[in-house]
């Protein structure tokens, strides 16, 4: 756990956005007939605002722990949030692991939750079942409620965890939401769930610092012809020390 890391104002611009955010995707959803189970997530917020583009500059901090955990470089995987009210109903408060696989030799991904408002026992604050990254098989529910501990921390501050550990959003009990923003990183080489390069632009890549251009998956683009593979080293879209 970080605390406070994300400054407070920053943080008031992520909790203005959230809620057009959601009303996007869910309008979305209801078109598509995929509405069911989903109450108060979101999927893919970056080009939303301009906000959550700077969220991710500022998760810069995070540099040399995501390097640590990865031992190399990393990208951006998900950009997700959660807005999580009184008796709400979705997926993320099932017993679950953002990754299905794991490695006795390896980490493969990494999970950021970024706390939009203060996480208490009332609101809903994550459960995380500690060690439990080596463990295959799905926790019985009885097992896995007794076990676990709970995510309690201030507005602004951020959990990093390893994505095979299960866990699931806990049931808030008040009456205001409890919002926070869901980051995945993970091996250059895995698919991230949305082309955040193209949804970026490279109309925008002059903005790019190094830190977002390989987070965002610039340095790991396939080519899309020949003229792009063969380019001198520094300009190819598959930068060496991608795995």
């Amino acid at each position: 756990m970080l605390p406070r890391l994300i400054r407070s104002e920053l943080i008031d611009s992520l909790v203005k956005a959230l809620g057009p955010s959601l009303a996007l995707r869910d309008a979305i959803r209801r078109r598509n007939g995929v509405l069911e189970n989903s109450a108060g997530t979101l999927h893919h917020l970056l080009m939303d605002d301009a906000c959550y583009v700077e969220l991710l500059s500022e998760l810069s901090v995070l540099e040399p722990v995501l390097r640590g955990f990865f031992e190399g470089n990393f990208v951006l995987n998900s950009y997700g949030g959660v807005i999580n009210e009184r008796e709400s109903r979705s997926y993320v408060q099932s017993v679950h692991r953002d990754i299905r696989f794991g490695s006795d030799t390896r980490r493969f991904m990494m999970n950021a939750l970024v706390m939009l408002d203060d996480f208490t026992l009332e609101n809903g604050a994550t459960h995380i079942l500690a060690q439990s990254q080596n463990v295959r098989e799905q926790p019985t529910d009885e097992h896995f409620y007794r076990h676990a501990s709970r995510a309690i921390g201030e507005r602004g501050s951020v959990l990093l965890f390893d994505s095979r550990m299960w866990h699931a959003t806990g049931r808030n009990t008040t009456d205001a939401p409890r919002r926070a923003l869901t980051l995945t990183f993970t091996s250059p080489f895995f698919k991230p769930q949305l082309d955040y390069a193209r949804l970026f632009g490279y109309r925008n890549l002059d903005r790019c610092n190094a830190w977002m251009r390989q987070v965002l998956g610039f340095n790991a683009r396939v080519p899309e012809s020949l003229d792009e593979f063969y380019v001198p080293v520094e300009q190819r879209f598959y930068q060496r020390g991608q795995d």
